[in-house]
């Protein structure tokens, strides 16, 4: 038996301001997106290298404000790459903890992304 990654559910309110945080400033892509009709919330597959989210407007899919701990293997470049995309709502910084690097962001509904580059000991 093999069991996959989990994919976390995100919940959004606001399809455009989604799109400008994950795609513009973080730089994901947009696998699918679909809804059940005309004036129908969003739901939506992003991704950026091997980490994938689904994104949702609808009402009880995930809760907001939720978090969830990425890792990645060069915090450093992403830190720079998400500076120079300049987006006025978030400016990261980067955390020395016991466990590693972390860099945490928040998305606009709340929804923490947090990546962290794990120390080796």
């Amino acid at each position: 038996m093999h069991i996959s990654a989990a994919i976390p559910i995100m919940r959004i309110f606001d399809e455009a301001k989604a799109k400008e945080f994950y795609f513009d400033f973080l730089g994901f892509s947009c696998d699918w997106e679909h809804r059940f009709g005309d004036n129908f919330p969003v739901y939506l597959q992003v991704r950026r290298s091997s980490l994938i989210l689904h994104l949702s407007e609808h009402y009880g899919d995930a809760t907001p404000g939720s978090a969830i701990f990425i890792p990645i293997e060069d915090i450093d470049s992403l830190h720079a790459e998400l500076l120079a995309n300049d987006y006025k709502n978030a400016k990261p910084g980067v955390q020395d903890l016991p466990w590693g690097r972390m860099m945490d962001i928040t998305d606009p509904f709340g929804n923490h992304l947090r990546f962290c580059q794990q120390s080796s000991d």
